[in-house]
């Protein structure tokens, strides 16, 4: 913004020089539109730039040097497109001042300038031949009476930095403007930036004091307010107060009476800020200020938060300087929560390094819900604070107590303009769930809400997290590390580990948050017992084994709902010594033998929770593709049984329909049952199938019937066969007497 007004005042003095070499062209002509020729060339010479009068020259003499001049407009260097106009100006100056080369205009009026100022990628400008100094001279002195500036714009279009602002409306009135005289000011105009977004009418008046040479500005009465949009607020009311005086090139600043107050609206949230700073004096000999105060209040729909910050007195010099205290107070509603707390810590600083300290910070923090162990959730925090405004760096480092969890925590910024935040985060442990509300079975179903991912665009972070002992979503798990990376808009969870149910687990996820965001993961259990770990996740007691289980699949969706239905990849499990429940095959195919005539079709039942079959070794892989998982490869041993399959798990439904088959290799003595050599190497068909929740077995006992009748045939076969061979033997023998 500072260099956006520098390129204005430029121009404006630019402007002026060319008015000023209008004016000492035509004072001794009689006529002197005669020579607007000649003035059009001498600019085209000297500048390379068209000038177009297109209005009368109007030249005044005595008692003042006076000039009027209709529309004029000046071309950009070494173009046609138009650089600047006006519409009318009107120019008064004193004679015997000029011959001291000192400038005294009685007043200027300005009607409909316009202006566009650009910067280019490359750094340069379209004013660089306006202000380029091709020969040292002595500083112009000026002494203007008064100025009048009306509908007036200017824009100015920054290539460098990918954005453009615009002034409309502008009007200006003064007093006499004067180096070292006190004068009034009043501005009043329409501003409009693109990037961030503001929209905004500013109306400024004040007394003005500047000494150039020096290098010094002050502002007494200042009275400013804005009014519009900006950056994601509306109705925005910005108001300041007070009187400045400055010195830029010394860091020196002194402020007396300083009130702001700021209101708007950011969505349905009403907003409103209150600062009051009696007093600020900062130069390299001293720093001092009375109590400085900024209140915050933010009023919700359903609830309303109040912080108020206070800095006590400071003193001291430009190289050290401290308050006794800052305290942050902050109480807040929102719904059934309630959160109150404070922050304390002294302050010190340095002006010379721009370095600031806070050096014993303590808060203590409550959070109130019904819903929370005991009603509600107290932190202390313990550490010290630094900001380094030369490095554009932040840190702090802190230990805190949660509950029943210590913390140990490294968190820091660089880069104000665009943060990169980095942590380093201990807990020895947490148990998540006991913060987060139970979920409420909705009465009716309601439509998924897109994943808001936009945060993640912006983010620049890096950080390690370390868990002792974790419990989220009912899992528990101990040693958990978690690095983590985003920038881009991609996050990286790399490695994401930790030991759990007798076995440990290692892997990484990765987001990128897109228009439709993607998901990647790659995990890998070892040593892994599944059925404990089932039941946690979620409360079924479906299989139990122990072993290995690794993926890498992918998603993408801006829902929960999408992102299974588009799930693809790969997965594989080899597990050992378990068994599936639902279902007891041995002592299915018990009763089947027992019924085999009688049964006939398919026999349907429920998954039974108390029923299981024993496995000693269980391998299967699946292609996943748009959230349909697809095995082939299935293999369960057991004395008993041998068990391969055929089917899909639609993971974006939750259902299954799978075709198990069943090979009877081993005796059911000791399944529950007496022998059934009937069904000794019989295949038996089971199909699975239905929702996660509600799963069914269907066992097909016509083709179980027709094995078995298949099987008693050929051992009929056999028996026959076996016998013949022995009566021929026989016949034989007494045939040849042996």
């Amino acid at each position: 913004m500072n260099k956006t007004l520098k390129y204005i005042l430029i121009t404006v003095v630019s402007l002026a020089v060319i008015f000023a070499l209008l004016l000492v062209t035509v004072a001794f002509v009689v006529n002197p539109n005669d020579y607007k020729p000649l003035i059009v060339k001498m600019v085209q010479e000297k500048k390379q730039r068209t000038l177009t009068l297109a209005g009368d020259i109007k030249l005044a003499l005595f008692p003042k040097l006076g000039l009027n001049l209709g529309k004029v407009s000046l071309s950009e260097h070494n173009g046609t497109a138009e650089f600047a106009a006006v519409d009318g100006v009107k120019l008064y100056v004193e004679w015997l001042p000029l011959l001291k080369k000192s400038l005294v205009v009685d007043h200027v009026t300005v009607d409909g300038a316009r202006a566009k100022l650009v910067r280019f990628k490359d750094g340069t400008t379209n004013i660089d031949d306006l202000i380029k100094k091709e020969e040292e001279s002595e500083q112009l002195k000026f002494d203007i009476d008064g100025v009048k500036i009306s509908n007036s714009t200017f824009s100015f279009d920054d290539q460098m930095e990918g954005r453009k602002l615009s002034v409309s409306e502008f009007g200006m009135r003064s007093g006499r403007l004067r180096d070292a005289t006190k004068t009034d000011i009043s501005l009043d105009f329409n501003g409009q930036m693109d990037k961030p977004q503001v929209k905004a009418h500013v109306k400024l008046d004040t007394g003005l004091l500047f000494e150039l040479e020096k290098k010094h500005y002050a502002m007494d009465g200042l009275d400013l307010n804005i009014k519009g949009d900006a950056a994601g607020f509306s109705n925005l009311d910005i108001g300041l107060k007070g009187d400045v005086d400055a010195k830029p090139e010394t860091a020196e600043f002194i402020a007396k009476g300083l009130k702001s107050t700021i209101s708007g609206m950011r969505g349905s949230d009403k907003i409103k800020l209150k600062l009051d700073a009696p007093k600020i004096e900062l130069t390299k000999e001293k720093v001092f200020s009375d109590k400085i105060t900024l209140e915050t209040n933010i009023e919700q729909v359903k609830g309303a938060i109040k912080a108020v910050l206070t800095v006590a007195a400071m003193e001291g010099t430009g190289k050290a300087f401290k308050a006794a205290n800052i305290e942050l107070d902050v109480d807040g509603k929102q719904g059934e929560n309630a959160i109150k707390g404070k922050l304390t810590s002294p302050f010190a600083g340095n002006m010379d390094t721009q370095r600031f300290d806070l050096a014993k910070l303590v808060a203590n923090l409550t959070v109130s819900n019904p819903k929370l162990p005991k009603g509600q959730m107290v932190v202390a925090l313990y550490g010290d604070a630094h900001a380094d405004l030369k490095k554009q760096d932040v840190a702090l480092n802190m230990t805190s107590k949660l509950d029943d969890s210590n913390i140990q925590a490294k968190l820091g910024m660089t880069q104000f303009a665009s943060p990169a935040y980095r942590f380093d985060v201990a807990i020895d442990q947490l148990d998540v769930d006991r913060y987060l509300p139970k979920e409420a079975k909705p009465k009716t179903a309601e439509p998924e809400k897109p994943m808001d991912l936009s945060a993640l665009k912006t983010l620049n972070a890096t950080g390690s997290l370390r868990v002792g002992t974790l419990k989220v979503s009912n899992i528990k798990s101990s040693n958990v590390r978690l690095d983590v990376k985003a920038v881009g808009g991609k996050l990286d969870v790399k490695p994401l580990s930790a030991n759990l149910y007798q076995g440990s687990m290692d892997g990484a996820v990765s987001v990128v948050a897109k228009d439709t965001p993607q998901f990647t993961v790659k995990q890998n259990l070892r040593g892994v017992s599944v059925g404990p770990l089932l039941k946690d996740l979620t409360d079924k007691d479906m299989l139990e084994g122990r072993g290995t289980v690794s993926m890498d699949v992918a998603a993408s969706g801006a829902t929960v709902s999408a992102m299974k239905k588009s799930l693809s990849g790969n997965a594989s499990m080899n597990l050992v010594d378990g068994a599936i429940k639902g279902i007891n095959v041995a002592a299915t195919l018990r009763n089947a033998k027992a019924k085999l005539g009688a049964l006939k079709g398919e026999q349907t039942q429920a998954a039974n929770a108390a029923e299981k079959t024993d496995f000693s070794e269980l391998k299967a892989s699946f292609n996943i593709r748009n959230g349909i998982a697809h095995n082939n490869d299935l293999f369960m041993k057991s004395p008993l049984l041998r068990l391969g399959g055929d089917g899909d798990i639609n993971i974006g439904q939750s259902s299954i329909n799978y075709l198990a088959k069943a090979t009877v290799v081993g005796s059911l003595e000791g399944q529950g049952g007496a022998d059934s050599g009937a069904l000794r190497g019989i295949t038996v068909p089971v199909r699975l199938s239905g929702p996660f929740d509600a799963l069914k077995y269907n066992i097909d006992f016509n083709a179980l019937a027709s094995e078995a009748v298949k099987a008693k045939v050929e051992e009929k076969k056999e028996e026959i066969k076996t016998k013949l061979q022995d009566e021929l033997k026989g016949q034989l023998k007494g045939l040849f007497g042996r």
